[in-house]
């Protein structure tokens, strides 16, 4: 009996659940570390749905959990490499041009940002990868701030191996019950993104009107 079928007796096997299957089914680990690779450089990929499947596939007998644990960690420094990259290559000259053509900013609030990152970027790309949406994208200010290859190496294979094994061995200690875990972490992500657009909200708020004071105070 196939994955898709042991993991979605109930379901369509199609969406992600029945993508991730399939390539789990067809390449094994490597299909699961494939898999991750993409729900880093694709953020919408669910990775509270990948990992507990694949942590089931590994309950189930398909895969071992080492491989299990193994693939799903190199997928995800695989992916977050890529994406330091394409930070690096896109580098601070041209980040600060960018940022210099926005409304509602300051040159001196990316040189505060920067300068933030320096003191703790360490912390930000470790613990950045135990963070629903986030995971992916503190891989690009450490590539534009050219963090230090082996340390950046370092600090995504530790975090991004805790992430996976607690989501990993959920699926494997869940059984067909699996798919509790989205549930759950799905409401982590989610109040993650209402406090990101909250802040979003409050720094706009809070530069225009700072800017209407200033331009009230010019006015004669």
């Amino acid at each position: 009996m196939d994955l898709v079928t042991l993991a979605l007796p109930q379901e369509p096997a199609d969406g992600i659940a029945g993508w991730a299957a399939d390539l789990v089914d067809a390449l094994g680990g490597p299909g699961a570390g494939l898999a991750i690779a993409l729900e880093n450089l694709f953020p919408p990929l669910p990775s509270e749905v990948i990992l507990p499947l694949t942590g089931f596939a590994a309950g189930q007998g398909v895969i071992s959990l080492f491989s299990a644990l193994l693939w799903t960690t190199l997928g995800s420094v695989a992916g977050a490499t890529v994406l330091y990259w394409i930070g690096m290559l896109f580098g601070r000259e041209r980040m600060h041009a960018l940022w210099a053509r926005l409304p509602l900013v300051r040159s001196t609030d990316l040189v505060r940002t920067e300068e933030w990152f320096a003191r703790h970027g360490t912390k930000a790309v470790f613990l950045g990868r135990m963070v629903p949406v986030f995971r992916s994208l503190i891989s690009v200010p450490a590539g534009l701030e050219r963090m230090s290859m082996p340390v950046f190496l370092l600090l995504t294979t530790l975090g991004s191996l805790i992430w996976n094994a607690v989501l990993v061995m959920a699926g494997y200690w869940l059984g067909d019950r699996w798919d509790l875990v989205e549930t759950y972490v799905g409401i982590v992500s989610k109040a993650v993104l209402v406090l990101v657009v909250a802040a979003l909200v409050c720094y706009v708020g809070l530069r225009l009107r700072t800017r209407g004071a200033a331009r009230h105070r010019r006015t004669p």
